[in-house]
């Protein structure tokens, strides 16, 4: 995990921030010394919960800021991007941290009555890889995240084995991958990682 340096206010951006890994990851970070920017999208019934994990990221002095927005649609995206901006200009924080944890998708086969369709595909590939990149891209032409930036994001093993009803989401993984390969070759100039981490299966 990277380390929190004391002299600069360092943000966590985490996407997907309110459940599993993205959760797991900001209440990690925050022990760890960073500033969490939490992105999830939440009905009433699951505010509670977010209500519930930003005090704990909050319990030891940390801060966090949390957007209940969908982290695939591009005005959302800029809004988020402005908030976050205005917090880093008033600090003089960074970016330290993007996390990229967007787990939402349609689990159907191809091949049956109710089989997938292009919207579910192209909105499956669209949250859980391509969102990803433009994220990256904003962050970055926005000047939020510098040399010594990390970026990560969530991929599994479906990625290259087939799992019943897995299709798009295994597309999607191995497009996620394939991103992060990009990124990374990309970004190496700037002094930024990027890196997919896989997960087992998790409780």
């Amino acid at each position: 995990m990277p380390h929190a340096q004391t002299t600069t206010p360092r943000w966590a951006l985490v996407l997907g921030a309110s459940s599993g890994f993205g959760e797991a990851t900001a209440l990690a970070l925050a022990q760890a010394g960073y500033d969490i920017a939490g992105v999830h999208l939440d009905r009433k019934a699951g505010l509670k919960h977010v209500e519930e994990l930003v005090a704990k990221l909050t319990a030891g002095g940390r801060r966090a800021r949390f957007f209940n927005v969908n982290a695939a649609d591009d005005g959302k995206r800029q809004e988020v991007l402005d908030g976050l901006a205005a917090e880093l200009a008033a600090d003089g924080g960074t970016v330290a941290v993007l996390m990229h944890s967007l787990a939402f998708g349609t689990l159907k086969p191809y091949i049956a009555d109710d089989a997938l369709t292009r919207a579910n595909i192209e909105m499956t590939l669209d949250v859980m890889a391509h969102s990803l990149v433009y994220w990256a891209q904003d962050v970055v032409a926005r000047g939020l995240m510098g040399e010594g930036g990390r970026v990560f994001s969530m991929t599994s093993s479906g990625s290259t084995r087939v799992i019943k009803s897995y299709g798009a989401v295994s597309a999607a993984k191995a497009a996620l991958e394939s991103h992060t390969r990009q990124l990374a070759m990309e970004l190496a100039s700037r002094g930024i990682t990027v890196n997919a981490l896989r997960g087992g299966v998790t409780r």
